[in-house]
């Protein structure tokens, strides 16, 4: 008899240890961010899962920004979707458009406790990622705007002082940057640097509806007499070898600055980090360019990069732990963690003056260039484009 008790009670005792005391809410995170990148979002899940008890956050790389995108809307429509899905800036009206597709992140994070004021987000942030009536639908994350970036090696060989703050005064400084054995400019992505940008920078207005925010019945005006005019001057300066185009590919253009084939580079301020570890030279960042005849004091640019959807059809449990990762991640010490690491700008005022606070830019100055340009006064036509089929159209 004493033996069967003794056998129920171990096999009692191990079952009980089997089974964990609190077992974690698993949430499953897809996201684009490949390479260094890529660390740095599993170091953020490493800590936030070390910092709680209740919930498991579960990066999942998927490839670039289509592939992701790709991904969740398959996984959407099998109703087998993740809880968090990082969507680029132009596919975002895909998802905002989709009735049903995400919950809006100004609801998801009242609903749980965890307070949300957009005014806390800058104001190129703000926009971006909202509803026609400014309601913030996704959670801005590696946020991003396009800067020039210059040799300064190169300048000095070509005796010139200061990178252009417009277009004019890069037309005067080309040759001299020729003739000191260097292309003067490079730039990747087109659409999203001297398209979509382009419209920001001028305030010119990008399409019919609001820039579609009020209506999905739109026509882009890309086809608009400035942007024939710089074209034209693109043109220009490809034929007089002020200009090299290197490829379509991101890298192709960006390595073209590193290798030191181009003087100036227009790109992402979210290649900042990897520049600082690529080059062996000495570069600096400035504003993009305008054109002086176009308008006299330029507008601040659309933000790029990409946003954090909360998708439908998961529990309310589940939303609570979505709800308390995005407060995490968008604290002021992670902001500003994310900001060096990357060169992603800090998506909060808070976290931008945390950053400054401790002296970072007094370091490092280039890093505060992509917060001020889309800090600068916006205008009828710079908070953003919302845009279905964008993707395919930017191809």
């Amino acid at each position: 008899m004493k033996k069967i008790i003794m056998k129920t009670i171990l096999a009692a005792g191990i079952a009980a240890l089997a089974i964990p005391a609190s077992a974690k809410t698993e949430l499953q995170w897809w996201h684009a961010m490949g390479g260094r990148l890529g660390e740095v979002v599993d170091e953020i899940a490493k800590n936030y899962n070390a910092s709680q008890s209740e919930y498991e956050i579960i990066p999942t790389y998927k490839g670039g920004y289509e592939d992701t995108m790709t991904a969740g809307i398959a996984a959407f429509r099998a109703k087998q979707q993740p809880h968090v899905l990082q969507i680029f800036d132009a596919g975002a009206a895909t998802i905002i458009n989709a009735p049903g597709a995400a919950i809006p992140v100004a609801d998801l994070m009242k609903e749980h406790g965890k307070g949300f004021d957009s005014n806390d987000y800058i104001e190129g942030v703000r926009g971006f990622y909202a509803d026609s009536a400014g309601k913030m639908i996704g959670m801005p994350f590696n946020s991003s705007t396009p800067l020039l970036y210059y040799n300064k090696d190169a300048f000095a060989a070509a005796g010139i002082a200061n990178p252009p703050a417009t277009w004019e005064e890069f037309e005067a400084m080309a040759p001299k940057l020729k003739a000191a054995g260097y292309t003067a400019l490079a730039q990747s992505h087109s659409p999203w640097i001297l398209s979509e940008n382009f419209h920001s920078r001028h305030n010119i207005q990008l399409s019919t509806g609001n820039n579609g925010y009020d209506s999905t019945d739109v026509k882009i005006l890309y086809n608009n007499d400035h942007m024939k005019m710089h074209w034209g001057k693109m043109k220009e300066w490809l034929d007089a070898g002020h200009y090299g185009f290197f490829g379509r590919a991101w890298g192709d253009n960006q390595d073209a600055f590193v290798q030191k084939k181009v003087a100036m580079w227009m790109g992402s301020s979210g290649s900042f980090g990897g520049l600082k570890k690529s080059t062996d030279f000495e570069f600096g960042t400035t504003f993009l360019p305008y054109w002086k005849s176009i308008i006299d004091e330029p507008k601040s640019t659309f933000i790029g990069g990409a946003a954090l959807f909360a998708m439908s059809g998961k529990s309310d449990a589940e939303y609570k732990g979505v709800a308390d990762f995005f407060a995490y991640m968008t604290n002021n010490e992670n902001q500003v963690f994310w900001h060096k690491e990357t060169g992603y700008v800090p998506i909060t005022t808070a976290a931008y003056n945390m950053a400054k606070a401790e002296g970072y830019y007094d370091e490092s100055p280039d890093a505060e260039i992509g917060i001020l340009q889309l800090s600068q006064p916006g205008g009828e036509w710079t908070k953003g484009y919302r845009l279905g089929y964008y993707v395919q159209i930017r191809e």
